[in-house]
């Protein structure tokens, strides 16, 4: 019984002296805790695919003898037709007015009727030189000498894509612009190769730009997302310290003493305020991507 004994006090002298660096190792990670990983990584707003509608543009079929339009008249007019068939008015947008003026003028100016400039500037671009952030923006042109405003969006109406654009459910508000001028138009299809094949006419031309405003949607808050991005940078720069402490702590020997104890107390409660930092990131994280599949839902429309 006595050998016994002595020969298992034997295996655990020369055991523990073979082995002695792996127990001490296994020792040390007893009091060590360790630090948590972020799984989840911000959401992202989703690139807003900016919609736009442009209907082919509307030339009168009659010109009327003393025509004249006015802008107020054509957004009354407009909203009237909504009312008509159960809709929400548009709202007046002061920026759209504005970059509904600059493609009127535009027209005139350069002698052309179309969507696109001759230097390719369409509804989207005018609206952001008006300083306009929207999700989705239409555009209806018409030229002629049209009665009135009511005449005019009446046009517009029998038309099928310029109807789609005043009744659509998608937009929100309305600019638009009216004016007046000369107007370079095709005189005949026989004309001579000698004789000039346009002439001038006074005539007016119509803009009508619909939106969906970028404020329409709940955007996430920026200070949260600024908050987030700072406490990845903290929470980088203490990984790499608790790298540092746990290099250190290796190396330190006896694996006992104050001055372990010190540095395990020290690299513990480093892990301790990483930690809490990453519990509240994550907090942050999950707040600002809840806010972004509203954003999205909300750009996404109907």
């Amino acid at each position: 019984m006595k050998k016994a004994i002595l020969f298992l006090i034997l295996i655990i002298i020369f055991g523990g002296f073979f082995f002695w660096q792996e127990l001490l190792d296994f020792y040390s990670k007893l009091f060590l805790k360790l630090p948590q990983e972020i799984q989840e990584r911000i959401a992202l707003i989703k690139e807003v695919e900016k919609q736009i509608a442009a209907p082919p543009p509307l030339r009168a079929k009659e010109e009327a003898p003393e025509p004249f339009l006015t802008q107020a008249g054509v957004i009354n007019w407009t909203n009237l037709q909504r009312e008509k068939y159960g809709l929400a008015p548009l709202k007046e947008s002061a920026e759209l007015n504005a970059s509904a003026l600059m493609k009127a003028k535009d027209m005139f100016a350069k002698q052309y009727f179309s969507h696109l400039s001759p230097s390719g500037e369409g509804v989207a671009e005018l609206a952001e030189k008006a300083g306009y952030q929207f999700i989705a923006i239409a555009e209806n042109l018409a030229l002629g000498n049209f009665q009135d405003d009511e005449a005019l969006v009446q046009g517009w109406m029998d038309s099928p894509g310029h109807r789609e654009n005043i009744l659509s459910l998608r937009y929100q508000e309305i600019g638009v612009a009216v004016f007046r001028g000369e107007f370079a138009e095709l005189r005949s299809s026989h004309a001579s190769a000698e004789a000039s094949a346009f002439e001038e006419k006074t005539t007016w031309l119509a803009v009508q730009h619909f939106a969906l405003p970028l404020s329409a949607c709940p955007q996430p808050p920026e200070a949260t997302l600024a908050q987030i991005k700072a406490n990845e940078v903290r929470l980088k720069e203490l990984e790499i310290t608790l790298k540092e402490f746990q290099l250190e702590i290796k190396k330190i020997r006896p694996k006992w003493g104050p001055i372990y104890g010190q540095k395990v107390e020290q690299y513990n409660d480093l892990v301790s305020r990483y930690n809490e930092l990453f519990s509240q990131t994550q907090d942050l994280i999950n707040q600002y991507n809840n806010w972004v599949v509203l954003f999205n839902e909300c750009a996404a429309g109907p």
